[in-house]
């Protein structure tokens, strides 16, 4: 294949909710350029957690090569600027070779550090402190009105039960005096490539009956002997995961199976909400119908 100039290579991004059919979509366009796929979903890079994940399955991953697919073990976590460092040297390293690459997932904040690179922001070791004591003795919620208030916009697209994001960002404002969605990095290219965004648009009521099915098919595939597997982890960030969390409840005798299983679909359609949500930020998104006559695939070539 020849290879042309490093301005015209691409990065082709297919990002978006939950159970709409990235994986197969980035598998059919790696096929077609003759490339490898770069996962951006934060918690398929452990070893562990397979099932609650939706990684890939073993076929598909023998299809095409991926990076970022069990590259971690889950007691070593792999935070955003980690990946931004590691996924640059990998796909510097793709792009010598090839023209194209893929890259696939649903953790916006990680392929927002691939390709727009790290805010440098002002913060304060003594303010999280503080902050840290507040959720431990007025709870989340408090914090999660703080936050509203004071930063409407980053509120909008967080996720308000992740305890860590929520003092993040107040610890940001607390020491800047400004608001944390102000002072993230512009979403300007940061990489030698050009950037072309996908997502599959389904109708709110057709995603919601696909997350449905994906949580059943999940624990028909063994969910429970998974998250049973690694209960003594379950302090870590990299489990505090939809499918993880409601499942350890549900072991600790705090919830019935059948509520454990309906808190897990509930929460993944909050999830794929604030995934989709987050996408309103690029103004170069192209978004797929799938109920198009063209195949998503046919559809994603006619733009490229």
């Amino acid at each position: 294949m020849e290879i042309i100039p490093n301005f015209r290579k691409r990065l082709i991004i297919v990002q978006g909710p939950t159970a709409s059919g990235k994986t197969s979509l980035a598998i059919s366009l790696a096929k077609h350029f003759q490339t490898e796929i770069i996962s951006g979903d934060s918690r398929q890079f452990y070893k562990e957690i397979s099932i609650g994940t939706a990684k890939p399955t073993t076929s598909e991953l023998n299809e095409i090569k991926h990076h970022f697919i069990d590259s971690h073990i889950i007691t070593t976590e792999l935070t955003a600027a980690s990946y931004s460092i590691e996924a640059r040297i990998i796909l510097n390293t793709l792009f010598k070779t090839k023209n194209e690459v893929v890259l696939v997932g649903g953790s916006g904040m990680f392929i927002d550090a691939l390709t727009f690179g790290l805010d440098e922001i002002e913060t304060s070791s003594e303010i999280k402190l503080e902050l840290e004591k507040r959720l431990e003795t007025e709870g989340l919620e408090v914090l999660v009105k703080d936050l509203e208030r004071l930063d409407p916009a980053f509120s909008a697209i967080v996720d308000k039960k992740n305890p860590v994001r929520i003092v993040r960002a107040l610890e940001v404002i607390y020491s800047s005096g400004q608001k944390y969605s102000a002072q993230r990095k512009g979403f300007k290219n940061d990489l030698d490539c050009e950037i072309i965004r996908f997502s599959i648009q389904w109708e709110r009521k057709k995603l919601y009956e696909r997350i449905n099915q994906r949580v059943d098919n999940m624990l028909t595939d063994g969910l429970l002997d998974e998250v049973k597997s690694v209960i003594q982890f379950r302090n870590l960030k990299s489990l505090n995961t939809v499918g993880y969390k409601e499942l350890f409840d549900y072991f600790d005798g705090k919830m019935t199976l059948d509520e454990a299983i309906e808190k897990i679909k509930q929460h993944s359609r909050n999830y794929a909400k604030r995934q989709e949500t987050w996408l309103k930020r690029y103004n170069d998104l192209h978004s797929l119908n799938p109920n198009s006559s063209e195949s998503l695939f046919e559809q994603t070539i006619a733009i490229l």
